[in-house]
């Protein structure tokens, strides 16, 4: 939005300067992005006074002008008609840039005889169109700067230029009214009258307005008018140095004054040639689609259905609230002009502008909001300066429809200034300020303008209070202390625990992957769902028929994907709920992590290798340790038959008490499932790991032994299908104060140990708390063990 000083002190009586303005615009939420002073490209241009002009020998419209300067008589060769002796002209020196024709003047030969600059015209300078000749003043000094005289004498070409940007919730920026009402709310000056009395028509009105039942929510009311007999031709100067100051070209006068009140009252307007209307008729009502216009930007748009068009009897003249049509449009010639001010949806006026792309300062304000109860006046103030300015008889006001109505008033609570944005403002400011900015105060309740859709509630009230007194107001206040000593943790101990599975996977190499909750049925049946109890009952497609019992189906879903497209090695994780009922609470929280392929590429030192259920395991171990599972847990066997029956194991504390799974994934869901193994998985609880038994923040104090620990080597002879893990737990209950670990370091199948037999030999590390330990001790200790796993397994001490 753009504006000029002059253009805002008809609005606004004030003293205050153009800093002091673009300050309180900011402040008051009308950011100022720039402001063009319009003098400082005029600066270098200074005033002469032509003492001769004689004809040049070789050329009949040039004149070799003798010009007095500050810098004394200068040469300087001019061709515009008017170029005489004895005027007072606007001189550009060697040296200086002229902006009307992008070029720097230095000294040159025209037609053998040198100049010494030039002597320019209006439209050189930017400040008309007017290039028929030179500029001539009627007073001024020779060697004053040009941008002083107009200063002094038309101050209006000078003026500088401020442009703010406007947010989509105030539309009342849009017009330079709305801006002044804001400055003179913050006490910047005084809001000037600028109503007219309503013009009495001289006649009916010729032509009739009617909209259709279907389009009254999209255009309410509409206002027109015939003025005959007008003379349009170009706008007054003071009109057109407003336009062409905020970049708007001036056209024809009855064009500019729709321009004006856009941008002076936020009041598109539109004008009709009245000869041009076919019918004597116009109805507002909604496309019924393939209707074309050619608009007033010259090109052609195909309507769609339920756009808003205006027609006459022979077809659509304009688009409601958009653009006006090129048949029906004013020209020079016109005489009878129907004048139009009507309001318009904002929605329906955004969707027709976007799906016609059509950019308009029409469209841009309706689709915001304008104020629809200043529409009738809207036709009186700008019939009024039809009048003044090019003549002509009004006829009566037709009137189609009714104004919307937009009244609303909500409650002024003083108090509420304070506990929303912690400003003390007293109540008579509150009410002085809502006041000043137009809303109607009747006891404790303030009603809104109708120039004010923004304005949607009580905290709305207290924003423009808040923001006329200033927000830069504000004081940084500490809030009281509500508790002594550290404050509750805000995460729950579960939210902690998921937070450090999702760090410690992406440490260890694994992507994070996010899947629907929706799988199919074949897929959910291999992991123990597709029941009827997790069926949707209104799926999106028939690949999201169940609700997910695990997250392995989505990870090998992913894993698929990937391997199609050439990626063979990864390593996959999620983080989410499954599903093992449909009812409420029938759900329960999964860390699943998938790994697929080989540990690496392909190496020279064979480094590489496929990957095992010792990789897997690993994992899941460094995860369930930063969720703050104990380290000592049991390794049992008897996972669900999605994982190989041989390969797989449960992390446990205790048969009943399951942290997780590890191992590789089957066979045959591999192959159900499309995913080229090797595939090692692990899928762990985290609402299965213990809580701590002390809440505290502190940490336990760290506990070493300075004492040396001392291991020993034991071989046994078991039968084959003894496992490994029944004579590891049988080792380590030999002594659980003094025995710390309990490892299997090799496997001997065969050779002198005979049929079904093999050898297992384990590593017994011995760590003592408060005294060294002693050959007896130890073998002591060796002594308990050999016992322990001989009961248990039925083996022998390998000799």
């Amino acid at each position: 939005m753009k504006f000029t000083l002059s253009w805002l002190k008809e609005h606004l009586d004030t003293t205050a300067s153009v800093d002091e303005i673009t300050y309180a615009l900011t402040d008051l939420g009308l950011e100022v992005e720039g402001v063009e002073d319009r003098g400082a490209r005029l600066a270098e241009f200074t005033l002469g006074f032509v003492k001769s002009a004689e004809k040049h020998p070789d050329a009949d419209r040039l004149r070799v002008c003798q010009v007095e300067t500050d810098e004394g008589v200068q040469q300087i060769i001019c061709g515009a008609p008017n170029a005489r002796e004895g005027i007072t002209v606007v001189i550009a020196k060697p040296g200086v840039y002229v902006p009307g024709i992008d070029r720097t003047i230095g000294v040159g030969k025209i037609r053998g005889i040198e100049s010494f600059g030039m002597m320019a015209s209006e439209r050189e300078l930017e400040l008309s169109e007017e290039h028929d000749g030179i500029i001539e003043l009627p007073s001024g000094a020779v060697g004053d700067r040009f941008v002083d005289w107009l200063a002094e004498n038309d101050p209006a070409k000078v003026d500088p230029v401020i442009e703010i940007a406007i947010t989509p919730n105030r539309p009342d920026a849009l017009g330079v009214r709305g801006i002044a009402r804001d400055l003179a709310a913050r006490g910047l000056g005084t809001l000037r009258p600028r109503e007219v009395p309503a013009v009495e028509g001289q006649f009916p009105c010729p032509i009739s307005v009617t909209i259709d039942d279907d389009t009254l929510d999209a255009c309410p009311v509409f206002y027109g008018r015939l003025i005959k007999g007008v003379k349009n031709g170009p706008s007054p100067a003071w009109l057109q140095d407003k336009l062409r100051a905020i970049g708007l070209r001036p056209i024809s006068f009855l064009v500019d004054v729709t321009n004006y009140f856009t941008y002076d009252r936020n009041r598109p307007l539109h004008v009709f040639d009245a000869d041009k209307i076919s019918g004597g008729t116009l109805r507002i009502h909604r496309a019924k689609g393939g209707e074309t216009l050619v608009a007033l930007d010259e090109k052609e748009y195909t309507l769609e259905p339920e756009m808003i068009a205006i027609s006459d009897a022979e077809g659509v003249e304009s688009l409601g609230g958009i653009m006006g049509g090129a048949a029906s449009g004013c020209s020079e010639e016109t005489v009878n002009v129907f004048l139009e001010a009507a309001y318009f949806d904002p929605i329906r006026t955004a969707y027709t502008g976007r799906a016609l792309k059509i950019n308009s300062d029409a469209r841009y304000r309706f689709e915001r909001g304008i104020d629809p109860e200043w529409t009738p006046y809207g036709i009186e103030h700008a019939t009024q300066m039809i009048l003044d300015h090019a003549g002509g008889e009004a006829s009566d006001v037709v009137v189609a429809g009714k104004i919307p109505d937009t009244a609303r008033a909500y409650k002024l609570d003083a108090a509420r200034v304070q506990s929303l944005v912690g400003m003390t403002i007293p109540e008579s400011d509150q009410r002085q300020t809502l006041t000043a900015l137009g809303f109607r105060l009747e006891g404790n309740m303030a009603h809104v303008p109708s120039w004010r859709p923004d304005v949607q509630g009580e905290a709305d009230l207290v924003e423009e209070v808040a923001r006329i007194a200033s927000l830069t107001q504000l004081e940084g206040r500490p809030l009281p202390r509500l508790s002594q000593g550290v404050p509750r943790p805000i995460l729950s101990p579960m939210q902690r625990r998921i937070g450090a599975a999702r760090r410690t996977c992406a440490a260890l190499g694994f992507n994070e992957c996010i899947s629907y909750s929706f799988i199919d049925q074949a897929s959910a049946a291999l992991f123990g769902g597709g029941t009827d109890d997790t069926r949707l009952e209104n799926p999106i497609s028939s690949d999201m028929s169940h609700m997910r019992p695990a997250l392995l189906p989505g990870l090998l879903q992913a894993a698929a994907r990937n391997q199609a497209r050439g990626f063979a090695d990864m390593a996959l994780f999620e983080v989410g709920p499954a599903f093992h009922g449909g009812e409420p609470g029938e759900q329960h929280m999964l860390v699943s992590g998938l790994i697929v392929g080989r540990t690496g590429p392909k190496d020279v030192h064979g480094a590489s290798r496929p990957v095992d259920v010792f990789d897997v395991k690993a994992d899941a171990e460094a995860v369930l340790a930063a969720m703050g599972a104990p380290a000592k847990v049991q390794i049992m066997r008897g996972a669900a038959d999605w994982w190989h029956p041989g390969r797989h194991g449960k992390i446990c504390l205790g048969p009943k008490k399951v942290l997780g799974v590890y191992g590789e994934l089957h066979p045959r869901v591999l192959a159900a499932m499309d995913v080229k193994g090797p595939a090692m998985a692990f899928t762990l609880w985290p609402g299965e790991v213990p809580l701590p038994r002390k809440s505290g923040a502190t940490r336990a104090a760290l506990q070493i032994s300075d004492l040396q620990a001392v291991e020993r080597d034991f071989a046994f002879v078991v039968d084959a299908d003894v496992e490994a893990l029944t004579l590891v737990n049988a080792a380590k209950g030999a002594d659980k104060a003094l025995i710390e670990e309990v490892r299997v370091f090799d496997e001997f199948i065969g050779g002198s140990l005979g049929e079904g037999k093999k050898s297992l030999a384990i590593t017994v590390r011995l760590q003592p708390s408060d005294k060294t330990l002693k050959d007896a001790d130890i073998e002591a200790v060796g002594a308990k063990v050999i016992e322990k796993v001989t009961k248990a397994t039925g083996g022998v001490l390998r000799g």
